[in-house]
């Protein structure tokens, strides 16, 4: 412990920018951060409350398995396709992605815009597919 705070004493800069940079690490987490829920969640969601599943991948990844009912608007297209879940404004959100990463972007663009209980679903298809939930392939 005496090595460490010598250390710091001795490297000011150094132990300086080390802080900074993990406090910007946890504040963008934060504000990056979206809900989410697992898929035992999110079958529960659809089936008890009615959740629209808001599918974000590009439609070749989408025909090749989705969520039965899923509706698929490419992240990329999602501030163009917005009107499109207007019509569901009162029902829940599901957000779903390839691997979950993405998926918080589109929750807060849907927040921005005005829909409320919106979730995303983590660990994405990849981890709907590994515990052996049922998709719809084309």
């Amino acid at each position: 412990m005496a090595q460490f705070v010598e250390f710091i004493g001795n490297h000011l800069l150094l132990a300086g920018m080390w802080v900074v940079t993990l406090l910007a690490i946890i504040v963008y987490h934060a504000r990056a951060a979206a809900a989410a829920v697992g898929p035992q969640q999110a079958v529960t969601m659809i089936n008890r409350e009615g959740a629209i599943v808001v599918d974000i991948r590009d439609r070749k990844e989408f025909d090749q398995g989705h969520i039965a009912g899923a509706v698929n608007i490419p992240l990329a297209k999602l501030k163009q396709r917005m009107a499109e879940l207007n019509k569901h404004r009162d029902k829940p959100k599901l957000v779903v992605c390839k691997l979950g990463q993405q998926s918080g972007a589109a929750v807060k663009s849907m927040e921005e815009a005005g829909h409320e209980k919106v979730v995303k679903m983590t660990g994405g298809i990849s981890e709907w597919t590994a515990r052996s939930f049922p998709l719809i392939k084309k």
